[in-house]
């Protein structure tokens, strides 16, 4: 089914292909929010924000390739439906709403959108596999 958003791709890889902008988000708020001005030494730990934001991008580096490989191996299997469709949606938009709540340090609810988009994954995985 084709995306509303980058009508040339899949909801899957339409997604995947936003999740690119969204880790640079990640990576220039991580930047800038530990000071930005490059004097940080090798072995120097992070405080306040900005070591949310370094644990931020650190998570979402740990499960982009995940949903990378669902998103590649659903398109490439013509797995692709509206489930799969809804598990991108679910990891695109739960880590849209991770970020701003690590970097506020509402935990119980950056908790609750990792487990949307961990659960989008899932459900890639699911359609694939069964």
């Amino acid at each position: 089914m084709p995306s509303a958003i980058l009508p040339s791709l899949s909801v899957e890889l339409a997604y995947l292909a936003l999740c690119v902008p969204l880790g640079l988000v990640y990576l220039v708020f991580q930047a800038y929010s530990t000071g930005g001005d490059g004097k940080r030494q090798p072995g120097d730990v992070a405080a306040g924000m900005g070591f949310r934001a370094e644990k931020a991008l650190r998570n979402f580096s740990e499960t982009f390739p995940l949903f990378a490989a669902m998103a590649l191996a659903v398109t490439v299997a013509d797995k692709a439906d509206w489930w799969t469709a809804l598990g991108a949606g679910l990891y695109f938009w739960g880590r849209v709403a991770y970020l701003p709540a690590y970097i506020a340090g509402y935990g119980p609810v950056r908790s609750a959108f990792w487990t949307i988009a961990t659960l989008g994954i899932a459900i890639m995985f699911w359609q694939l596999a069964f």
